[in-house]
């Protein structure tokens, strides 16, 4: 006779074998290339649901509340005609020196204190040697952060719920760890209730469509070693606030993101929506066990059955996207990843 306790475990075990897999919405991430969702390869790809499009903070408002939506305008009509849906990915940060993505009265009007802050990049733990590398928005600084949210205000109540959703970017900055390089105003902590604050504005902006924060990784801290609640209280807040989690780069089993968003981002199934990128070099990514790239398929699994993801925003590197990523996905749309 089997007793209750393995009768109740093997009859789990049965569920658990026979519930159906999660659903991915697949979205291709065109980056700024919005001609590209007029192409036929994503169109007639009936498993990828949408376009995520990147619009930066200087093209929707030219001066101080002045506002100009009209691209979003169009490619949504655009998407929508062809029965696709729009995710807005909205950019306030560069990883390029040469490119600004705040508008410009932000950097000359001097209440904004520049409106800008550079990154840097620097080799090994050599903070003495950084060199530029990039441009983020003064997150952290109230004056700032009122525009942003302002912009936020006027986007929700344009889109909210017309869109399928809108993402912030990354909240990994680089500004080094020693506290040398960080900007006027800046401490870790200033930073971490800023982001808590901005994913409240957009909620607020956007109560109907999916709202997500990239959050990978908060300067001060690096987990597991240095440990000062920086990404916990974010994903913690973004639960309470029911705003959805994800980022940037999916790299099955690296350390790095092991140890810091992937651990919180499973924890959040269920709860919030979770959104991953799949960015240019992620298809490169090798698989430890295999020695070989992980494939298509593999990384779909471990976004699903690890990180428990919602959304897979994938980019467009060659030949990954053209010769793999969309066959796989036409071949079987029903269940591309096999249970």
């Amino acid at each position: 006779m089997i007793s209750r306790s393995i009768a109740g475990a093997f009859a789990l075990v049965c569920v658990a074998t026979v519930l159906p897999a999660k659903d991915l919405h697949h979205y291709v991430f065109f980056n700024i290339d919005r001609h590209r969702i007029h192409e036929e390869s994503f169109l007639e790809t009936k498993a990828f649901e949408g376009a995520q499009l990147k619009y930066r903070w200087w093209e929707l408002e030219s001066g101080e509340g002045e506002y100009d939506f009209d691209m979003i305008q169009e490619d949504l009509d655009y998407l929508t005609s062809k029965g696709k849906r729009l995710f807005i990915q909205l950019q306030d940060v560069s990883f390029d020196n040469t490119i600004f993505n705040v508008p410009l009265y932000l950097m000359e009007d001097p209440k904004y204190n520049g409106g800008v802050a550079m990154q840097v990049d620097y080799p090994g733990d050599n903070e003495d040697a950084a060199v530029p590398a990039g441009w983020v928005a003064r997150r952290w600084d109230p004056a700032v952060q009122y525009r942003f949210h302002k912009l936020l205000r006027a986007l929700g109540e344009r889109f909210d719920g017309r869109i399928e959703g809108i993402n912030l970017p990354e909240t990994s900055l680089g500004f080094g760890e020693s506290g040398k390089r960080y900007p006027k105003g800046f401490t870790p902590e200033k930073y971490r209730d800023a982001v808590i604050v901005n994913m409240k504005a957009l909620k607020d902006a956007f109560p109907k469509s999916t709202v997500i924060q990239y959050a990978n990784f908060m300067s001060g801290e690096w987990l597991p070693w240095t440990d000062k609640g920086y990404l916990a209280s974010v994903y913690e807040s973004a639960r309470e606030l029911q705003v959805g989690v994800g980022g940037p780069d999916l790299l099955p089993y690296k350390k790095g993101q092991m140890n810091n968003s992937y651990r919180f981002i499973k924890e959040c199934d269920g709860i919030v929506p979770i959104g991953l990128a799949v960015q240019w070099g992620n298809y490169e990514h090798v698989n430890p066990q295999t020695d070989a790239e992980f494939t298509i398929t593999e990384l779909m699994k471990f976004a699903r059955d690890y990180l428990k993801a919602d959304y897979l925003f994938w980019c467009t590197q060659e030949p990954y996207y053209s010769q793999r990523l969309i066959p796989l996905l036409r071949r079987d749309r029903e269940s591309p990843v096999a249970p």
